[in-house]
């Protein structure tokens, strides 16, 4: 006998270049703006963080935004949320074990990215004057 879960829709899809993987989204919202920085800058704190802690780490971020990006990495999987009872009340935002793993490479990637800035604004220059 069937159910409705056993429909292709539910079934899991694990494929990034297909329109219609679930993974794709979880991607968008990592490789954003702003969720590759707030991941790096919860995975550079060591400890949690408090969301002002977080909107003056990452520059240019605004409340909304921050708030946004935050839940949707908690909706992933990515980032703990934990509201704590206290006067005034409170929350910590951290990783998860699986906001870690993925942040690992990111912060690489930054790193790169830091580390080559003077080849990359060389490129860029070179790539203006030829327009």
């Amino acid at each position: 006998m069937s159910t409705s879960n056993d429909s292709p829709q539910n079934e899991l899809c694990a494929d990034v270049f297909s329109s219609m993987c679930t993974s794709r989204g979880a991607l968008q919202h990592l490789t954003g703006r702003w969720g590759s920085l707030t991941m790096v800058a919860l995975l550079e704190s060591n400890s949690p963080m408090r969301f002002a802690e977080l909107r003056r780490k990452i520059d240019g971020i605004s409340d909304r935004m921050l708030s946004q990006t935050l839940g949707q990495l908690e909706r992933d999987g990515m980032v703990n949320r934990l509201v704590r009872s206290s006067i005034p009340p409170h929350v910590d935002y951290s990783l998860t074990e699986l906001g870690t793993k993925v942040a690992q490479p990111l912060k690489a990637l930054t790193s790169i990215i830091e580390a080559e800035l003077g080849n990359v604004m060389e490129a860029q220059e070179r790539f203006d004057s030829a327009q």
